[in-house]
């Protein structure tokens, strides 16, 4: 999946990730998830198939650029939890409010390959019923370079391919989507404004850690390579909160 496209890089500036367009830079202000967005993921879990989108949030301070470590942090660290999500994450780049679904991508920055990064307990059990505890630890959601959007010929027609230590994990198209980008976008914007910075997580394919047999969570060492067919990757390594500095590793 090589590519020479052009990206936008992201960086960290304190506790807040930024995207570096030609325009000047462009803070991450708002990060929306949406469950159960492939058929064969809900399926893996026993859920049935959503008549609407299941959005959430996650903690802005969340977001780290490629490279960057995945702190399990000590909160999570009473048992195995910490699991990988593969994403396309959709960067929105002029305020949307209520748009029609044929023109929601018009409100589009960008695309990246994106991680959302989940502690299972604290999702399903220890936030009463809550997502947003669970998947917004600081560094849940590693966010790799923006892709512009003149540069997709079509967001939902993409492989994404999860890596844990070179092992494929998952391996889906964004195709298999039940609500699409345009629809994720328009549907989000219905009487709340998406602000430029605003990243929508468009939800993870089937594969993930928690619904394997054994179950597979990440362990400290690890390296979690998300890669978007046309868009970009995403890599990361995992440290235990406590065991180590933070560390960084080249993209």
């Amino acid at each position: 999946m090589a590519s020479t496209l052009r990206r936008y890089s992201v960086s960290r500036s304190g506790h807040q990730c930024v995207i570096n367009t030609p325009c000047g830079a462009v803070g991450v202000c708002q990060i929306f998830g949406i469950g159960l967005n492939y058929a064969a993921h809900a399926r893996e879990q026993g859920s049935p198939l959503p008549e609407r989108p299941v959005v959430f949030a996650k903690n802005v301070g969340s977001a780290v650029p490629g490279g960057e470590a995945i702190v399990i942090p000590a909160i999570c660290q009473d048992r195995e939890q910490v699991d990988f999500e593969g994403e396309l994450a959709i960067v929105i780049g002029t305020p949307a409010r209520d748009v029609p679904t044929e023109r929601a991508l018009e409100f589009v920055l960008g695309y990246a390959a994106a991680n959302d990064v989940s502690a299972r307990w604290w999702q399903k059990q220890g936030s009463g019923g809550q997502f947003c505890r669970g998947k917004g630890f600081d560094t849940f959601c590693p966010l790799g370079d923006v892709t512009p959007a003149a540069q997709v010929a079509n967001p939902n027609a993409l492989r994404l391919v999860t890596r844990v230590n070179g092992t494929v994990m998952q391996d889906s198209s964004t195709s298999d989507m039940i609500f699409s980008c345009a629809t994720l976008v328009s549907e989000l914007s219905r009487g709340c404004t998406l602000l430029p910075g605003t990243v929508i997580l468009t939800g993870t394919p089937s594969g993930v850690g928690m619904a394997r047999n054994p179950q597979v969570f990440l362990q400290h060492g690890d390296v979690v390579e998300v890669e978007i067919e046309g868009v970009g990757v995403v890599r990361n390594p995992v440290v235990r909160e406590g065991a180590a500095e933070n560390g960084k590793m080249a993209k």
